[in-house]
């Protein structure tokens, strides 16, 4: 039996893997930390309950990633304090991020975790490591979509140059 056979868990990670887990773990952190302050500045209701889905996603995101380096023996990046806690009107408006800022933000970064994701899916080679990226990469997607009816609904999005139907030219 070859050291690439059997129960994935017990097989090594190779070098990318390595990185690209250590690497999405650093991610998540650096994203709570960034969603934490834009918790603080959202004046909007349904923005804020996004964030706070996100919230919940980068720390399952930190959880899962975190506990495959341990076991392998790698040490993950470190956690980010939490930032103190701060009233929305505490926030000068000059400093304050205003909600389309931020839901634009928000919907950049989860754009970029799908390819993120995808990427460790396809370069992995340990079964378990790329089954947690894909099922990461569904979670992240159905959180896009919803920032993305959002986004729609509340006027915040800005489509690029949308391709209209042109009349036919008329031969004479």
């Amino acid at each position: 039996m070859g050291i690439l056979n059997g129960n994935p868990k017990d097989e090594p990670m190779h070098y990318g893997e390595i990185f690209s887990v250590w690497q999405f773990s650093a991610k998540a952190k650096m994203t709570l930390s960034t969603l934490q302050a834009f918790h603080y500045h959202a004046g909007d209701q349904d923005l804020k309950k996004m964030i706070d889905d996100l919230m919940d996603q980068a720390q399952l995101e930190i959880k899962n990633c975190d506990k495959l380096l341990k076991a392998n023996g790698i040490t993950p990046f470190p956690l980010l304090p939490d930032r103190p806690s701060v009233k929305l009107e505490d926030i000068p408006v000059g400093a304050r991020f205003s909600d389309p800022e931020i839901a634009a933000t928000i919907s950049a970064g989860a754009a970029m975790s799908l390819n993120e994701c995808s990427q460790i899916i396809g370069m992995a080679i340990r079964e378990d490591i790329g089954a947690l990226f894909l099922k990461t990469h569904a979670q992240m997607a159905a959180l896009g979509l919803a920032l993305l009816k959002m986004n729609k609904q509340k006027g915040w999005l800005i489509p690029p140059p949308l391709q209209l139907k042109r009349q036919e030219p008329v031969h004479a």
